[in-house]
């Protein structure tokens, strides 16, 4: 370790400051969310709602998808509305027309500006005076106001009901007709949709801004971005910048310039050791990995197609079976899970290799154990994800057997817990590989490293069970960017980092040290920012300046080492050419260079283009926010889960020799369709939104009336020719691992025009 002590005491240092930071604020979120009061009452003392009520109102809503139709402060999907932003419009317009019937005796625009400035100006004062007593636990709102929420109340009835009147709307919104048949949990769902939009409409305590730091936007009542955050938007760019110049000036004069790369091996090494009976069961892990991704873009295909025709494909009303909220869920979650899985195959083939090329005991059973536990967790989820949307499910079983509603942990608690049972086995396949290597002589920094990485992840997914089915939003909100971001986007960022320095350095085409040290550094670099940059996700959250102000600074930092990213694809690219047999490892290799390139555009350009608080501010639930999700979650971890399938099938099936047609097909035509998806669709559309939400709302800009423009709806057919093009990558790709998989060395017959590579291993 001597060699490598201020890396390590570097890495140490910045994972104990971030995760204190992590963790001393999130106290802040838990004492500072907006309360949910134990009665929302009229000055006359009628009851309308109680807290009971809205938290029945929360599982209602997460029965029915939750996030993945439309969206509760900004989270969620993009074709129905923000029903917090939605919401509060409406019972705006409701209260401002019966002020006007009440007062003038004619509908509200039909006054002159004077008189509309009046009832503006009360109104205003209306919502965003607190009057939530603490003592008592009651909120009390006027009468007039108490009609606009009933209002408010029967359109949301009849819109998740099946009222003939709005069935257009419901096709706009891509929902199925009786989206939720229970009457009594429709009035549940308005409860909870109401103190969302009470909690973005009243003022903090002591504070000029709301509970949700002004968010939406909507200029009704002066919910606008706050003096805070523009400062603390200047401050993220300044401290971007700052990074960049330290980086810069770091790699300049503190990285090494003698160290000549090592003389790369005649034979590869990995084809010289004989595979292990669970190095041989890893052919049904990648057959999967293929399988849920072609799964997962056709529903993709079939989820942009519902942003047109709402109830349809092409004509044929299959909402009733697989509606858009249900194909949304599918395609998120078999997303993670065929990701997921093939970073586990790639983690479960390296354990033999550095066990000295032989399986621990009983491996291979428990590879095939871990297998099977997967397809179990896979098939239950998605059983449970249909029952629940379809209201076939009883409600007390919804959020444990069916659909918990919460965007990227949508499965059910009890699917959760099996997932969380899965890794943590993995986990323990993982060590018993690993721990003996630690015993045999030699430099074991890299091996720590990949160690402490492969622990994380087994361990920090059970973030996810901090909260449960009745949690308040905010508190929710927290423990799941711990998942979504902490354990997606920052630990498994370091495993495959370490992973692949660990395969270059065995292969002899860099050295040992060179790959310790860029690995050290690299986790350093993405913990700095990753750890206390989970802020940047809860802004609006229910949550208060100081998260704002540590989300914005350290998520700047994120962008950071991605600077770089353009010189590590290239020392990537020039590994093909360091020895002749790495000829058959030249489309992982593309798929690595891949992830470089779209880890600096869609995590760091796209990603940068909404973090800053201002941004974020008007264009979170926006459709500029997939276009950073497609490009970072597919283009970096969708490619590396790629990358390491190819990978781990080059070695498990050493006769084959992998199509040149379908591997130049499936990985340019995945970046192509990727490309063409953001450019011709998703960020015009994306730009076009965040006009409106600048100059009339965010509410106008998730509206029926704004996205059904034939313009608009013009850019949504469009996307239909990038879909069909990374339809058929994907399809290139998976038909090459699975034939891969299935022919023997005498059956060997995808030659194509290119000369057959000869095979390594004896």
């Amino acid at each position: 370790m001597d060699n490598y002590r201020k890396l390590w005491f570097t890495l140490i240092g910045v994972l104990a400051v971030t995760f204190t930071v992590l963790g001393y604020y999130g106290t802040e979120v838990y004492r500072s969310a907006p309360p949910i009061p134990q009665r929302v009452i009229t000055h006359e003392g009628r009851t309308l709602y109680t807290q009971n009520r809205i938290l029945d109102g929360q599982t209602a809503w997460q029965s029915v998808g939750g996030m993945q139709l439309g969206s509760i402060w900004g989270h969620g999907a993009y074709q129905a509305p923000d029903w917090t932003a939605d919401w509060l419009h409406r019972e705006l317009s409701n209260w401002l027309e019966l002020a006007a019937q009440a007062e003038y005796g004619m509908n509200f625009d039909a006054l002159d500006g004077e008189r509309q400035a009046i009832l503006t100006a009360r109104l205003k004062h209306e919502y965003r005076h607190n009057t939530f007593d603490e003592a008592t636990g009651t909120a009390t709102v006027s009468a007039q106001r108490a009609e606009a929420i009933a209002r408010t109340a029967a359109y949301y009835d009849r819109l998740f009901g099946d009222a003939p009147e709005l069935r257009s709307t419901r096709e706009s919104y891509a929902m199925k007709e009786a989206t939720l048949p229970s009457a009594e949990r429709r009035g549940d769902l308005s409860a909870f949709f109401f103190w969302t939009a009470w909690a973005a409409a009243t003022e903090r305590p002591g504070s000029s801004a709301t509970y949700t730091n002004n968010w939406p936007h909507e200029p009704l009542i002066g919910n606008r971005p706050t003096g805070e955050n523009i400062v603390w938007s200047i401050a993220s760019v300044a401290f971007m910048m700052a990074g960049v110049g330290f980086l810069i000036w770091g790699w300049a004069f503190l990285r090494k310039h003698d160290e000549s790369d090592p003389k790369a091996p005649a034979r590869d090494p990995l084809s010289l050791i004989a595979l292990t009976p669970s190095q041989r069961a890893l052919g049904k892990y990648l057959f999967l990995v293929v399988a849920l991704f072609s799964f997962q873009v056709l529903l993709g295909g079939l989820t942009a197609h519902y942003t047109v025709e709402g109830q349809e494909f092409y004509g044929l009303d299959i909402s009733r079976w697989l509606p858009y909220s249900l194909a949304r869920t599918w395609h998120i979650q078999s997303a993670l899970f065929w990701i997921a899985t093939g970073f586990l195959a790639a983690g479960l083939f390296l354990a033999p290799l550095i066990n000295g090329g032989k399986d621990p005991a009983y491996q291979k059973t428990g590879v095939d154990i871990l297998f099977w536990a997967l397809v179990i967790v896979v098939l239950g989820s998605f059983i449970g994800n249909y029952l629940a949307i379809a209201q076939v499910m009883p409600k007390e079983l919804n959020f444990w057997l069916g659909h918990q509603g919460f965007e990227y942990v949508d499965l059910g608690r009890l699917w959760q817990i099996g997932k969380f049972v899965g890794v943590a086995f993995w986990l323990v396949l993982m060590l018993r590989g690993i721990v003996p290597a630690f015993k045999r002589a030699g430099d074991k920094n890299l091996l720590a490293l990949f160690t402490a990485s492969v622990v994380a992840i087994g361990l920090f997914y059970s973030a996810g069970f901090f909260y449960g089915e009745r949690t308040h939003l905010s508190v929710m909100e927290y423990w799941r960017w711990w998942v979504v971001h902490l354990w997606v986007e920052g630990f498994f960022e370091v495993f495959a980092t370490t992973a692949l320095a660990f395969v270059f350095s065995t292969l002899g085409l860099v050295s040992a040290r060179m790959a310790t040290t860029a690995s050290l550094a690299s986790a350093s670099l993405f913990m700095l920012g990753g750890v206390p940059g989970t802020f940047h996700h809860l802004y609006f959250s229910g949550t208060t300046t100081p998260i704002m102000a540590v989300g914005a600074s350290f998520s700047a930092l994120e962008v950071v080492p991605l600077v770089v990213l353009g010189y590590e694809a290239w020392e990537n690219w020039r590994l093909k050419d360091r020895a002749t047999w790495m000829t058959n490892l030249k489309w992982p290799l593309m798929c690595f260079i891949a992830v470089a390139f779209w880890n600096m555009l869609g995590a760091g350009v796209f990603g940068f283009m909404i973090n800053p608080p201002i941004s974020l501010y008007y264009v979170q639930g926006l459709n500029t926010t997939p276009v950073h999700a497609h490009a970072a979650l597919f283009g970096v971890y969708g490619f590396l889960a790629l990358g390491f399938t190819l990978l781990v099938l080059r070695y498990v099936r050493p006769e084959l020799v992998l199509s040149e047609r379908l591997m130049k097909t499936g990985f340019w035509w995945l970046n192509a369709g990727l490309v063409l998806m953001i450019a011709t669709s998703l960020l015009p559309i994306g730009l076009f939104q965040f006009h409106a939400s600048v100059s009339q709302g965010l509410w106008y800009a998730r509206s029926e009336a704004f996205l059904q423009q034939p313009f608009l709806e013009m850019l949504r057919w469009v996307r239909t020719f990038g879909d069909v093009v990374f339809i058929v990558g994907a399809l290139s790709i998976a038909w090459q691992v699975v034939s891969g998989l299935l022919q023997r060395s005498s059956q060997l017959s995808l030659q194509d025009e290119e000369p057959a590579f000869a095979t390594e291993r004896s």
